[in-house]
């Protein structure tokens, strides 16, 4: 169901990887603001459609969204990146936090050749992050889509026995543990298919060192939107899950009403169905970002 409401210092390197035959897309590595990030672009065949830049979840690297990416529209350029630390993206020399990282995120855009407008969608973690850099860089973000994530440190939070399996990333290095917790730490449908859970995390993913994945877990420490929220006033659509462990839905009612223009589309499923229903919610965003 749904209910409705209505640049900083830069330095940059980069060398390129062969680009994927199957899909047009091509991998690139790129030094902006002393960090060194491994992005992935998607050229789209009409360049008067504003490009989409995915900011993803904590652990994930770029190829978990994968399905979600091949579920988009072919006109709709698409941008993403792996966090320092995360898949192939170095380890970081010294921590960040979500503040000091937005102005990377603006200097790879530039470099890539998106100097301009882009829209934005934020997964979980990433979900922090896209809100921040709605704020931080509001010229460049047109349109905002925030998809399973919440507030930051102020919200309500889940049960304590799924955020004690958030703080390690063993679900992403170990299939079989990720098959026996994705019921109760994603929900949906991964209560009755959490291999579907652990496909999605393991099918494809690149993992980077351990200690990546507690950067960017302390890269939110302490962090909240919830002073800010009604700073984002770019359109902005919230697309939550009823059944999401993490996010608790009640989470998705608050910010549609603190958000100057939130839309919010509330579905049946969990947290990660981004990803294991793509084709689901693609068409949602998609609609969104073209209205």
């Amino acid at each position: 169901m749904s209910s409705h409401r209505h640049r900083g210092p830069m330095s940059s390197t980069s060398s390129h990887l062969p680009p994927s035959p199957a899909r047009g897309e091509y991998v690139r590595t790129v030094t902006s603001g002393g960090r060194t990030l491994r992005v992935s672009v998607r050229p789209g065949t009409d360049p008067s459609v504003t490009p989409l830049l995915l900011m993803n979840g904590i652990g994930a690297s770029l190829e978990v969204l994968q399905p979600f990416v091949d579920a988009l529209d072919g006109r709709r350029s698409v941008i993403r990146f792996d966090v320092p630390g995360v898949g192939g993206s170095p380890r970081p020399v010294v921590p960040y936090h979500l503040a000091t990282f937005s102005p990377v995120v603006a200097g790879m855009l530039t470099r890539l050749g998106f100097p301009g407008q882009v829209d934005v969608l934020g997964l979980s973690w990433g979900g922090g992050l896209a809100q921040h850099f709605a704020v931080q860089y509001r010229s460049r973000v047109r349109r905002l889509v925030l998809t399973a994530t919440a507030t930051g440190s102020l919200m309500v939070p889940a049960d304590p026995r799924v955020l004690a399996k958030m703080l390690t990333p063993r679900r992403h290095r170990d299939p079989d543990y990720a098959r026996s917790i994705a019921g109760e730490i994603y929900g949906g449908t991964m209560r009755s298919a959490p291999h579907r859970a652990a496909r999605a995390l393991h099918a494809e993913t690149r993992l980077g060192p351990r200690r990546g994945y507690y950067y960017q877990l302390a890269a939110s420490t302490g962090w909240t939107s919830l002073p800010f929220l009604r700073l984002i006033r770019q359109p902005t659509l919230l697309v939550m899950g009823d059944d999401d462990p993490i996010i608790p839905a009640v989470n998705a009612r608050i910010m549609a009403r603190l958000l100057p223009d939130a839309r919010l589309h509330l579905y049946q499923g969990g947290h990660i169905a981004l990803v294991t229903e793509a084709d689901r919610l693609a068409p949602v965003i998609e609609d969104f970002l073209d209205g």
